[in-house]
């Protein structure tokens, strides 16, 4: 029986994933250089340990590059680049759902509370969640579970219990780690990634009611999956 559901924030909630991709690839450009999606992946929904731009940056251009100069320029860039960006499609209808049908409702996310805060006031979301698991918290961030398992110990749930809902290849392999049943909704910067073992893969949260993930995932948790 499903009792919570856990969401990655980054790329999933608000996608401020593919903004950050173009955002260095300007910059990339600037030098003359490009920045390869495959190479870039590894840092998506995870922290700059897995690769770094900024040093990559300086790899490519030959040159050595000052990091808090490209680091002012890559947030000014960023933040042009979300100005018009709101929740991805669908995200309120599962909150709402989530709520409606008094299940748990946890964030498990590879980012630090201060930049998440933020976009949980302007879009009102932080009263749907019963647990916020951040960057801050644990000492590994995706693809290692420790998110997610610290978001079922604070939610009370078994993983058995709860399906997680995420974009990256990075949140993924954290929330099949841990047991989770796993939803993956790629946007447009990950959809191009190979989700292989994935319980149920959509191209949108409008494609399909809440209701309908859970039914669902009964169904193909048996060794089968469905994409829509």
């Amino acid at each position: 029986m499903i009792k919570a559901v856990v969401f990655d924030f980054d790329g999933l909630i608000i996608d401020t994933e593919t903004p950050c991709y173009h955002a260095f690839n300007k910059i990339y450009r600037e030098y003359g250089a490009e920045l390869p999606l495959p190479l870039y992946a590894q840092c998506v929904g995870t922290s700059f340990d897995q690769f770094n731009p900024y040093t990559y940056l300086s790899e490519v251009a030959g040159e050595t590059i000052e990091h808090s100069l490209i680091k002012d320029r890559f947030k000014l860039y960023h933040a042009e680049m979300l100005i018009e960006t709101g929740l991805r499609p669908g995200v309120m209808q599962y909150l709402e759902a989530a709520k409606q049908l008094n299940l748990k409702i946890g964030l498990a996310s590879s980012s630090p509370i201060a930049w998440i805060e933020p976009y949980l006031s302007k879009f009102n979301l932080r009263p749907y969640f019963d647990s916020l698991a951040t960057a801050d918290d644990v000492s590994l961030v995706k693809p290692d579970p420790e998110l997610y398992l610290l978001s079922l110990q604070r939610l009370g749930v078994h993983a058995e219990e709860a399906i997680s809902f995420e974009d990256s290849l990075n949140g993924f392999h954290a929330a099949r780690t841990a047991g989770l049943h796993c939803v993956v909704v790629p946007n447009e910067l990950t959809k191009l990634f190979d989700f292989s073992g994935y319980d149920l893969l959509l191209g949108s949260m409008e494609d399909m009611a809440l209701t309908e993930v859970i039914a669902g995932l009964r169904i193909n948790r048996c060794g089968g999956r469905a994409i829509l």
